[in-house]
């Protein structure tokens, strides 16, 4: 363990020393406020409509207005995207039907590893303290190394104050789960330099269903810290971030309620089986201005502990996730209408058991990718490819097994590189008509769970075996994207076109463990396939007002016939949105209701049952009051106002007979503080 640690903190010293070293760079213009138009998700700060890539926003006045009870909650509300949940607290966002290790997360422009490769593994990021989040659909593993075949996530975390001091305070109070989420938050800058501090915390009950059946123990809690701090100096612009966070996710397993004893529906201590997820973020993001291009050197270490409370204070599992990262890239013009970007990233990661209770062995990874960019503009007509190489490199250790008694889980060592290409155009030929085409690939590593699982899952009481020699898995996907926005109106629509080449699935087999099922990983071929499309009127002279219709569609077939597991049913989405932005006292007001049809998916893998169709109405509004001392902003939401009683194709709760939340009220309270 001694030689772990060692490891772990003279690659921090390193990296910090590179980070030191390095300095000379500035930042790109501030574009928060523009989120409809400007993305910097991509390879480069690009207009929206200019690229290729299907790319989506999610701002922070969004997450305000909807009062999302988490991020992946929140993520949920844009096309194409869905969310697999264990409860409430406990979700993952889903991309077109792809989730855990095929969607990459980026935090502060780094890779984001929550051991995401297990099912009731949420997310585990709060949506305090954000700026924006922009989602890419499709493969982006030219730009980002492995792991992204399905689409990336980048939180963005928020800008500090233009000048002086700026300082919030903000609370949600959730009826169903008589809980809260409360933040404050102060930052100032002054000439070149500035700092920022947010403080959180999340406490919630359990939540009921729609009949008012209370689901035990799927309570939450979680504190939160965030600081950053940055400056410019000449041609060097430097941003430092630092996140903390602690949360306790209440666990829900099958006949939970025979070892588990109804308490006060107030309550909300963790007594019962729980996770303990502690997480450390540390980056620093360095920008230098070269005489005619620009270098952007992103470093950072990342601690996540994962630990899990059978109850009583019994810690069975403790894994610890290190992570070491580092991200380099080159912006040069060559000509007046060709750019090109290089991009070089190093992830170093190792995963150490302390716990009993063993689900993946010690293991250490190591990845390079190695990228290059060409964009090509002429009149109307946009032209991007690029290429690159990715090795990941896979060692892991000897490592007890918990369900054999005696028997080790063998070690492997695995090195798989692969290469990554992208190619796409945009064409304008007129005013409000954007017509775009994409073909990108993707590769990713099985993970360990996939690669070495020996043991017994729980929760849902099956045995699962992996296998060592599993192949890469890799797709290509084909994207058209149509856009026509013309005066009162506008409308579009994206289908996709997905092909896996050795997509590993988890199966059942005929085999038995002490009475228990074994399942094996496998692979095989797969297809995805589907599309979103969207419709928008806004009465002439009258652009208070606003309806949209969006309809997403997702399928997912493997190569035998079978359908693939978790994919998402067919959803339609119609709001109405009344808003005013006006100067006065009042500054700004707003209410949007909307009606939510999720069709039934009769289309469940093997080990999956079919879900039935329903309807949820859901309501935000809001007020902007301007004072002297800062802004007022109180809102009103509600999710499920008629109290349906359902239960999602994604949610691994339906499988113990339990149901979605049902009616939910949140209030919401933020003041603004500015001198």
């Amino acid at each position: 363990m001694a030689r772990h640690i060692i490891m772990k903190y003279c690659l921090l010293f390193l990296l910090l020393v590179a980070n030191t070293v390095c300095a000379q760079n500035t930042v790109a213009p501030d574009t928060s406020h523009q989120l409809q138009n400007v993305v910097i998700s991509g390879f480069q700060s690009n207009n929206k409509a200019a690229t290729s890539l299907n790319i989506e926003g999610y701002s922070r006045q969004q997450m305000c207005d909807n009062a999302p009870f988490n991020l992946s909650d929140a993520l949920a509300k844009m096309p194409g995207i869905s969310q697999m949940s264990t409860g409430n607290s406990i979700s993952k966002p889903v991309i077109r039907g792809l989730y855990g290790n095929r969607i990459l997360v980026l935090y502060s422009g780094l890779r984001f590893d929550n051991q995401q490769w297990q099912d009731e593994h949420g997310l585990g990021l709060s949506q305090i303290g954000l700026d924006r989040v922009e989602i890419i659909k499709g493969p982006a593993s030219l730009l980002y190394g492995s792991d992204a075949m399905g689409g990336v996530i980048n939180v963005i975390e928020e800008k500090p104050v233009a000048e002086g001091y700026k300082a919030d305070i903000g609370t949600q109070l959730f009826a169903n789960t008589r809980g809260t989420l409360t933040d404050a938050g102060i930052s100032k800058r002054h000439k070149d330099s500035w700092w920022r501090v947010r403080l959180g915390l999340e406490n919630h009950a359990d939540y009921s269903d729609g009949k008012g059946a209370r689901v035990l123990n799927s309570r939450n809690q979680g504190y939160y810290l965030k600081a950053g701090m940055g400056f410019k100096r000449k041609n060097w612009t430097q941003e430092n971030t630092f996140n903390f966070s602690l949360n306790k996710f209440g666990f829900i397993m099958e006949d939970l309620s025979s070892s588990f004893a109804p308490d006060g529906r107030w309550e909300r201590g963790m007594n019962g089986p729980h996770h303990i997820v502690v997480l450390n973020l540390f980056n620093s993001q360095n920008t230098f201005q070269l005489k005619s291009s620009r270098l952007q050197l992103n470093a950072g270490v990342q601690s996540n502990i994962r630990m899990e409370d059978e109850g009583a204070g019994q810690i069975s599992l403790n894994m610890h996730l290190f992570s070491a990262l580092q991200n380099l890239k080159w912006e040069k013009q060559l000509r007046k209408n060709l750019s090109f970007t290089g991009n070089q990233q190093l992830t170093f990661e190792n995963n150490t058991n302390y716990g009993g209770r063993i689900i993946i062995p010690d293991a250490s990874f190591m990845e390079l990718n190695l990228a290059g960019y060409l964009k090509w503009t002429r009149n109307k007509f946009i032209a991007e490819a690029g290429g690159g190489i990715n090795s990941k490199y896979i060692h892991t250790i000897a490592t007890r097994s918990l369900n054999i008694p005696g028997e080790a889980i063998q070690p492997f060592t695995r090195n798989n590189i692969t290469g990554n290409g992208m190619v796409g155009a945009v064409y304008m030929p007129a005013d409000g008509v954007n017509l775009k085409f994409n073909a990108s690939t993707g590769s990713r590593s099985p993970n360990l769970a996939e690669l070495s699982s020996n043991g017994l899952h729980e929760g849902v009481y099956r045995y699962e075996i992996g296998d060592p020699n599993l192949k890469i898995e890799q797709n290509l996907n084909t994207d058209i994207d149509v856009l026509v926005n013309k005066g009162s109106w506008a409308a579009g629509a994206s289908g996709y076109y997905n092909q896996f080449f050795n997509y590993v699935y988890l199966t059942p087999t005929t085999e038995k463990f002490y009475g228990f099922p074994v399942y094996r990983y496998k692979q095989q071929g797969a297809l995805i396939y589907g599309g979103e499309f969207f419709g928008t009127y806004t009465p002439a002279g009258k652009k208070e007002w606003q309806l949209k219709e969006v309809f997403a569609i997702t399928n997912g077939v493997l190569a035998d016939g079978n359908y693939l597991p978790f994919i998402p049913a067919y959803k339609s989405t119609t709001s109405l949105r009344y808003e005013k932005i006006r100067t006065g006292k009042i500054t700004r007001i707003f209410v949007a209701p909307e009606l939510v049809y999720v069709f039934k998916q009769d289309r469940p893998a093997q080990f999956e049952t079919m879900t039935g169709s329903y309807a949820l109405l859901n309501l935000s509004s809001g007020i902007t009051i301007n004072t002297v001392s800062g802004n007022w902003q109180i809102g009103l939401a509600g999710t499920n106002l008629t109290n349906t009683v359902y239960a999602d194709h994604l949610s691994r709760l339906k499988y113990y007979g339990l149901n979605n939340q049902g009616r939910n009220i949140v209030l919401s309270l933020r003041k603004d503080f500015k001198w």
